[in-house]
């Protein structure tokens, strides 16, 4: 009964799932999916991109979190639209609940969308939300461990940021570890290095996004 009910709850996710991305495919809105661990850095990541793409792109933000409004708040401080799910005690997002908040948005108006999703390693990445790509966050206090203990998240994943490498001089991490235990276990995902707080390595960030949305226009 266990595996009945979730082939049944996952039924019902993908087909909302595949009406967010008619949406999406139809409007060229650009929708990636941010996960991450609790304090990896993915708002604050979010708030460097809108103040450096916000000229180029017209872009939102979906956020996910159990309760509050203050992650979306930083964004809209920021001057993009921002618009909170709060999912009172559930790990992650799924498609029903970005599919009602899309109502707030008119999605012609809109280039590029990021959905922050609820701070977890292990719910979030079992749930397609309708997006184009799906991104994880990964920071350096957490240890070289995390993608070989939570191989789920990092195998469906085609990038996968390290953030916070201005701690390296001053935590044990290996990068080098951590790019080979991505390689085992997803040979096609990409680990960049970066950090938003000192801006290190967002540029590469950035064209990544670029060549995304080039993309997203092709479809």
């Amino acid at each position: 009964m266990k595996v009945a009910l979730r082939t049944d709850v996952l039924t019902n996710n993908n087909k909302a799932a595949d009406f967010n991305r008619g949406l999406f495919i139809d409007t060229k809105t650009l929708v990636i999916n941010l996960m991450s661990s609790p304090g990896a850095g993915k708002t604050t990541l979010l708030e460097e991109t809108v103040r450096a793409l916000a000229g180029k792109y017209r872009i939102a933000v979906i956020e996910g979190d159990l309760a509050t409004e203050r992650d979306a708040d930083r964004i809209r401080a920021m001057g993009a639209k921002a618009v909170q799910i709060n999912t009172h005690g559930g790990c992650h997002l799924d498609a029903r609940m970005i599919a009602a908040a899309l109502s707030e948005f008119d999605l012609d108006q809109f280039d590029i969308i990021f959905i922050e999703n609820v701070g977890n390693l292990v719910c979030p990445s079992g749930y397609d939300l309708g997006q184009h790509h799906k991104v994880a966050v990964l920071s350096v206090p957490e240890g070289n461990d995390k993608i070989p203990k939570y191989p789920q998240m990092f195998m469906r994943t085609e990038l996968v940021l390290l953030n916070k490498i201005d701690l390296l001089p001053y935590l044990d991490f290996n990068v080098d570890e951590a790019r080979k235990d991505l390689s085992e276990i997803n040979p096609v995902s990409t680990l960049l290095p970066m950090s938003a707080r000192t801006r290190e390595g967002l540029h590469e960030w950035f064209s990544w996004i670029e060549g995304a949305y080039l993309k997203c226009l092709r479809q």
